[in-house]
Order: C-alpha cells, then structure tokens, then sequence
C-alpha cells in the first residue's frame, strides 16, 4: 500500500498529538502528588518555640536566635523536647532508677538541733567525798573494815580506838555529871561551879565528835570505857585506808577516805570552738561503753574558767544520779549535749551530701528521671541534718540513697559531652578560594574565597590569621585552596587546616 504525504502528516500529528495528551496527564499526576506533599505539612501543627539554647551545652539560653562566641547558631528547643539533652541535667530511666534503689526526700525548713560532742570520764563526786580522822592521840585497838573498796552503811563501825586523853575526859565528865546531882541541897556557887565543869567535860567530849548516845550512856553509867568506837558518817565505799590494827595516831591524821557513789561526776573535755554552746543548767546524754544501747542522763553543774593548752579544751562537770552503784570512778565515757538552734534554716540529710574534700556535691530531683548535681555551702550540722547555706532550696527533692551511684554518672555524661565539644568539626566553618598573598613574619593570610553556607557569607577577599604558620608551608600565591577556620574572638578569624584544591 503506498502512502501519501497527506497520510504520513496525519500520522505525525496524531502521533505528536499522543505525546501531548500523555505529557498533560502525566503531569498533572505529579501535580496532584506534589499537591499532597505540599498540602500536609501545612495541616501540620508545628511544635511551639520554647528558647534557643547554648549548642556547647553551657547553661545559656535566648529567646531569639544568636551564635556562640565559637560561630555556631544556637539550637532550637520546642515543646515536647527533651530539654534536659541542653542543661547540665542526668535523665536516667525509671526502670535503673528501681535497680540502683535511688530515694529522695524534700528539703526541709526546721530549726537545726545540733549536739556537741566530747569524751569524758567518770569521777567522784567531791562533795560526797569524806575523811575520817581522830581529833586526838590515840591507839588503834580493833578494825571492823580493813580493806580498801569495802562498802560501808552509814553508823556502820569502822574501828575502835583507846586514848588516855579520852578515857580521862570521859571520867571527868562522868564525876562532874553525879555532882550536880548531889549538889541540889548545896549553895547556888558550888551548885554552878560543878555545872559548869560538867558542861566543859561534855563539850569536850562533843568537839572530839563522841556521839549522843555514848555520851548519854556514860552519864547514866557513871563508867568511862576503854576504848571509842567510830562509824562511817556516810554510805558509800572505803576509797583509801590507812588504818591499821595496833598503829598510834595523832591527831587529824587521816584513816579512811570514804566516798558516796550514788551520784557521780563525768569530766567532759569540750573542744574550744563548742564551748560556746554550753552553759550550766544544759541537759548531757551519756554513755558508756561497759553498758552498750543504754543511755544515761545529766544535767552540767560548772563550766570551768580554764582552757587545757596541750588539748585546746575546756573541762565541764556533769552531774549524774547513780542509785545503783553501775558507774565505777574512771569509767570512759561518751558525752552529747543537745544544744537548741535559734531559728529555722534549710536543712539536708547527711546521707545526702557527697564529699570529696574540696567540696560538698548534693544531687537534686528536677523531675521523674532527671537529677542534677550542685555544688553546695554547708552551715551547722545536727544529728541527722546538716544546714544548706547556698545551693537547694527549701521543698527541693534531694537523693539520699544511691546518690554517689547518680554522681559518677553525671561525671561520665559531663567527660563525654565535652570530648564531643572538643571536635574542631563541631564549631569549624568549611570554604574554598584562592590564596592572594602570605605574611609569614605577621602570621596571616589573604584569601578570596568563595560563599560560606554555614556563616551566609558572600564570596570575597579577607584576611585571616593562622593558627600555625606552618599551614601554608609550601603554598605559593594564586594557589587554589579548601581551608576551615574558626572564630577564636569576636572578628578574629583563625585558619586551622589548608589543602591544595
């Protein structure tokens, strides 16, 4: 079959005719899917700005955009993001949280009760400390207690003495005590002469501490006896004896040294910078190691006025009730005094402060998973609180359990964001141009380069110093070049690395 030139221009127009046909259709396909694609996001709603925070990390935010010092944009941070990936927080999951048994606890305002602290021991109580002594010679006949700790009852015999001196006031007093009975009938001076001797032989005998009842026994009897017995004038126990069977004695010598031990002294050496807060009336918790668990109370009686140069302490008495004799003299003993704080102060448990000696770290709850360690200024300290001058406030969650385990994490996170802060990739701007010229001696270089993205820069000519003049070791003018530099001042642009194009 032949084909005309009328056929064959049919056929290209309906053939070109086709390819515009599926050309429209096919583009407005893609329209349509364009339209979609561009549609949604616009249906979207965008999450709200919130701040711009510091891209190093720092603890720095802006409400509007701006750069670091180092040339980097700050980041954006919307609602719904996690801000604590910016802040010097920890954000630790629940799941680790239960494992590594973290517990927190509210600071609290309270009024800080602390306690001073000493070492003592115990003593006997001078007051109650007696000495038994003959006011004239004598000789001692009989011992009735002859060693030394025996416990004595009060009147108990002790020991029986004869003196001639005493033997002849007892008989003197014993004539003169019949006379005056005899006497009745006589005149009025004879009758006084013999009452006053009998009363000088009676208060001879009473200054020589002879008892009532012997006394009003010889004045009935008429008999003076051999020897004097003499009596322990307290309960308590023999803390020194002398005496000893058949020895002379003279008059004031001491035979036995008798304490009474139901109450007792505790000698509490106080450090210098406590002794402020101690005063005479403070109530003392004692303890013995002899009684673990078992709490004594006492009340101080005197504060002495003297400091113990060699221990820089002061020496306070505490008195101390010991009906049962459980408290022996020399005892050690283990002193607190609870001393009232003047008004409220924000306080922490001691379980919650960690320290390393040169400071004091307290971890704080921000929110469920996100702690955050500070450094905190401690005041006074009580028995289980510690004052917070500086650093947490009051109602703040602190860990008390587990918070060292949260404190060497915090300390990786903080040694691994700044190795990746250390990257010079991070804060470096990249750019290709043309090295114009080299000042060695200056240390900087001209070069024309070509736009920065990262700065929006145009292309043009500008100086830059070099971090290290040996980076164009070898460049020559006119050389084609890719550099990276950063912005070590504000206007001070400094190359770090140069490559030949």
């Amino acid at each position: 079959m032949k084909t005309g030139p009328l056929f064959i221009f049919i056929a290209v127009a309906l053939t070109v005719g086709g390819f515009a046909g599926g050309y429209q259709f096919g583009q407005q396909k893609t329209d349509g899917v364009t339209a979609v694609a561009t549609v949604n996001p616009k249906n979207e709603q965008k999450p709200k700005l919130l701040y711009y925070r510091n891209p190093m990390g720092l603890p720095d935010t802006s409400p509007t955009p701006k750069k670091d010092p180092m040339g980097m944009d700050y980041i954006a941070v919307h609602e719904g993001e996690d801000a604590a990936a910016g802040d010097s927080g920890l954000k630790i999951s629940a799941e680790k949280i239960q494992k590594m048994g973290v517990k927190a606890e509210p600071a609290r305002l309270q009024v800080l009760d602390k306690s001073v602290r000493a070492s003592g021991r115990v003593e006997i109580d001078e007051s109650r400390s007696y000495t038994v002594t003959a006011k004239f010679e004598g000789y001692i006949e009989r011992l009735h207690v002859n060693t030394t700790g025996q416990p004595v009852g009060r009147s108990q015999p002790l020991f029986e003495v004869y003196s001639p001196e005493l033997v002849s006031a007892q008989r003197e007093y014993a004539i003169a005590a019949q006379g005056v009975g005899k006497l009745n009938e006589a005149g009025s001076e004879a009758q006084s002469a013999m009452q006053q001797l009998a009363d000088s032989s009676l208060q001879r005998l009473k200054n020589w501490d002879i008892s009532d009842e012997q006394i009003k026994a010889l004045a009935l009897s008429g008999n003076a006896k051999r020897t004097l017995t003499f009596r322990a004038p307290v309960a308590g126990i023999v803390t020194e004896k002398k005496a000893v069977q058949g020895m002379r004695f003279m008059p004031g010598e001491m035979l036995y040294q008798i304490a009474d031990i139901s109450s007792v002294w505790v000698q509490a050496d106080v450090f210098e910078q406590d002794i402020a807060a101690v005063g005479v009336g403070q109530k003392a918790k004692i303890r013995i190691n002899t009684y673990p668990g078992e709490v004594f109370e006492g009340r101080i009686a005197y504060v002495y006025p003297t400091l113990k140069a060699e221990t820089r302490t002061v020496p306070v008495r505490i008195e101390l009730a010991n009906p049962k004799g459980r408290l022996k003299p020399a005892m050690f003993a283990e002193v607190d005094i609870p001393v009232a704080g003047a008004a409220s102060v924000v306080t922490v448990p001691n379980s919650a402060v960690i320290d390393s000696g040169n400071k004091q770290v307290v971890i704080v709850q921000l929110a469920e998973g996100r702690f955050e360690p500070r450094v905190v200024r401690l005041g006074a300290r009580g028995g289980e609180f510690v004052q917070v001058l500086d650093g947490v406030r009051e109602g703040e969650m602190v860990v008390t359990a587990a918070n060292f385990l949260i404190d060497a994490e915090s300390n990786l996170k903080a040694a691994l964001g700044g190795m990746q802060a250390a990257k010079p990739a991070a804060v470096g701007h990249k750019a290709v141009g043309v090295l114009n010229a080299v000042d060695a001696s200056a240390g900087t270089v001209t070069i024309s380069h070509e736009p920065v993205a990262s700065l929006k820069w145009p292309a043009m000519k500008m100086d830059f110093v070099l971090a290290n003049p040996s980076l164009v070791a070898g460049f020559k003018p006119g050389a084609s070049v890719e550099f990276e530099f950063v912005e070590r001042n504000p206007g001070e642009w400094v190359v770090i690395s140069v490559v030949r194009k």
